[in-house]
């Protein structure tokens, strides 16, 4: 089989469409069943952490759409698309001369929040799961609340007998 090119370089891609190529080549998280190379593993993992593993064709389509009613440059919707701002401190930045180009950014973050699905959620590690040492050291253990509770009372003990 045959690669064709069919563009040579049709622009830049959004994080979504490198995430959705390495899917079509069978990306997983299950690495021994990737038909990937390691490095595109790495890229592969990276953006399954990030706005583009929520994100679908539709939504990114619809999206790039509106914002042309607001005169975006192709880099700036790319750039809006793949870190998907929820507020103005993390769009500005984002936007080329926003105040002189009177771009309506509550405009965009609402676009934002209407095609653009929310980051995905990272799990908060359990409570418990680590004790701190005396030394700052962190220390697996299995019931860290028990080790806890231990330790408060010999230390109520030792402060007993001190007196």
């Amino acid at each position: 089989m045959k690669n064709i090119i069919v563009k040579a370089n049709a622009g830049a891609l959004t994080n979504f469409e490198v995430l959705d190529f390495f899917n079509s080549r069978g990306a997983s998280k299950d690495t021994t069943r990737a038909v990937i190379s390691s490095s595109e593993y790495k890229v592969y993992d990276y953006l399954m952490e990030t706005a583009a593993s929520t994100q679908t064709r539709e939504s990114v389509t619809k999206f790039s759409e509106k914002c042309k009613d607001f005169k975006l440059a192709k880099a700036e919707i790319l750039n809006v698309i793949n870190l998907r701002p929820s507020s103005d401190v993390e769009l500005t930045p984002i936007l080329e001369k926003p105040d002189e180009r009177e771009i309506d950014i509550d405009g965009i973050l609402a676009l934002v929040q209407e095609f653009l699905p929310p980051l995905p959620s990272l799990e908060a590690p359990k409570e418990n799961e680590q004790d701190e040492t005396e030394d700052g050291e962190q220390e697996d253990t299995e019931n860290g609340e028990q080790e806890e509770t231990e330790n408060s009372e010999q230390e109520e003990t030792e402060d007993g007998e001190q007196s």
